[in-house]
């Protein structure tokens, strides 16, 4: 007998501490005076523990007060469930409605009538809104393979609004920034190149020539600038200084947290050449200019302004040819096809605009409603496609030939910015308030996330994407709040074939 007891004292030790590791939801009727001789047993049970008995008391007490959350969480999930089956079995006849019954909770009570379709569709968008959550967590784990971040940008003391990569030799990346100033950059060595100081305001946009070496800029002094430039690439950097620089913790936090860690960082631009005078300066708004864009041949630009106008201009003679009128509010984007005389003008009015001057007779306009907040950007495609990003947290492709509507919707979860459209695979960069950057094909499906974490990626909004698919180390560049340009490498061919 008495190796029977301890056998089983033994047993019921291990039992006891098996339990005291573990949070059960099935002991729904358990009752406090249950919960505190467990406590107790475990207690005696738990005779080897370092920790101290008052502290172990306290945290099976805050482990007890969890499992009775979890208790009360998975009976509610139970009346609503048999509340469920209730209102399905009452609405499997057909036509049959439901009153205002009073079901076990108030919360489910209904005067309106609905029908077995609604109900089912309604279980339908709940289900595929907690599924896209887990699907989401898998692509972005898989994107890192394909998304990687190569080069850190970084020397402007504001905020980065705009980015575009030079269409002719050498090929360098230029910014647009909120300090005043625009900067050309080697995109393999991360230099600095060139920094152009001619604005009053914050540059807001720029753009470059598309068989010269000029860059337009539009700016917050209520002008738009043409300047010529000259760089010199430096020699390109081993490839591991490349990956520890893109790899460095700590350098981006460093630039968007301490006004002290931003000065430090003049150094940088102060041993670049800088461009003080314009070549032409384009003056007739009233207001900010947000944005300005070359049209094909480069013998004129368009600019869009606050003043809810855009202006046509002759490069060479710097005159206004034409005042694009029609918007009521403020405009936030324009662009230009690549390779016919056609501009589109988004505006905060919640619609977008396209303007068509292949006729130099008549110059028609289209409106479009195709969103219900401001249009942020509506970029072309080398095809015949428009794309346009909203606040309203969607991005829609819509049929020059037939643009009555869209013919693709993407739906996002936070304000979408500056859009870009690759060239060759039609592959979409969404820019994101939330600091996100988002790949879509031009059917609306999803690819990737570039990756995201306090070591890499942008730590504010972003709010400019630019392709640049004949460079092999980075395909595409984005810009945000941090005052910095980050350079990815994209794998299309592995993105695709994941697709």
């Amino acid at each position: 007998m008495p190796l029977e007891s301890g056998s089983s004292a033994a047993a019921r030790q291990a039992k006891q501490k098996r339990k005291s590791h573990s949070l059960s939801i099935r002991r729904t009727n358990s009752t406090e005076q249950d919960r505190s001789g467990l406590l107790r047993d475990t207690l005696e049970g738990q005779q080897d523990s370092k920790l101290p008995v008052p502290l172990r008391t306290n945290l099976l007490d805050l482990f007890n007060q969890i499992e009775r959350e979890f208790e009360s969480l998975y009976i509610e999930n139970l009346e609503l469930r048999r509340e469920i089956y209730t209102l399905n079995d009452r609405l499997a006849g057909e036509g049959q409605t439901v009153d205002g019954a009073d079901l076990s909770k108030g919360a489910l009570k209904t005067k309106a009538s609905h029908s077995t379709s609604q109900l089912s569709q309604k279980l339908k968008t709940t289900y595929k809104a907690s599924t896209s959550k887990i699907v989401s967590s898998f692509k972005a784990t898989t994107s890192r393979a394909v998304c990687q971040l190569v080069r850190e940008y970084v020397s402007h003391r504001d905020g980065i609004w705009d980015l575009s990569v030079t269409r002719t030799a050498p090929m360098v990346l230029g910014t647009a920034s909120a300090d005043h100033s625009a900067m050309l950059w080697s995109i393999e060595t991360g230099k600095c190149l060139l920094k152009y100081t001619g604005h009053q305001g914050s540059v807001n946009s720029i753009k470059f020539h598309p068989t010269e070496h000029m860059a337009l800029t539009a700016s917050g002094d209520q002008t738009a600038h043409i300047w010529r430039y000259m760089v010199q690439l430096p020699t390109p950097q081993p490839v591991v200084d490349s990956s520890v620089s893109s790899t460095t913790p700590g350098e981006d936090e460093a630039d968007i947290s301490e006004e002290d860690d931003a000065d430090g960082e003049v150094e940088g631009p102060n041993e670049c050449p800088s461009v003080r005078i314009p070549a032409v300066t384009l003056r007739s708004h009233q207001g900010v200019v947000i944005a300005a864009d070359w049209l094909v041949g480069g013998k004129q630009v368009v600019t869009a302004s606050w003043d809810r106008a855009a202006t046509l201009y002759d490069v060479e003679t710097s005159e206004l040819v034409q005042l694009l009128t029609g918007h009521d509010q403020e405009l936030t984007h324009c662009c230009t096809h690549p390779t016919q005389r056609l501009v589109v003008t988004s505006s905060r009015d919640t619609t977008f605009r396209l303007w068509d001057f292949r006729d130099p007779s008549i110059h028609s306009v289209n409106v479009f409603q195709g969103h219900t907040d401001t249009v942020t950007s509506a970029v072309f495609t080398m095809g015949d496609n428009v794309v346009s990003g909203s606040d309203d947290r969607t991005v829609k492709v819509w049929d020059l030939k037939n643009m009555r509507s869209p013919i693709a919707t993407i739906r996002t979860d936070s304000a979408v910015n500056r859009i870009s459209v690759s060239v060759n695979q039609k592959i979409i960069a969404l820019p994101h308030d939330n600091r996100q950057v988002r790949l879509f094909d031009m059917s609306g499906a999803r690819l990737a996330r570039l990756p995201l974490s306090s070591r890499q990626g942008h730590q504010r909004i972003v709010c400019c994407s630019a392709w640049c698919e004949d460079n092999s180390a980075c395909n595409l560049f984005t810009c945000g709040f941090d005052r910095q340009a980050i350079g990815w490498n994209i794998n299309i061919p592995a993105l695709l074939q994941e697709k």
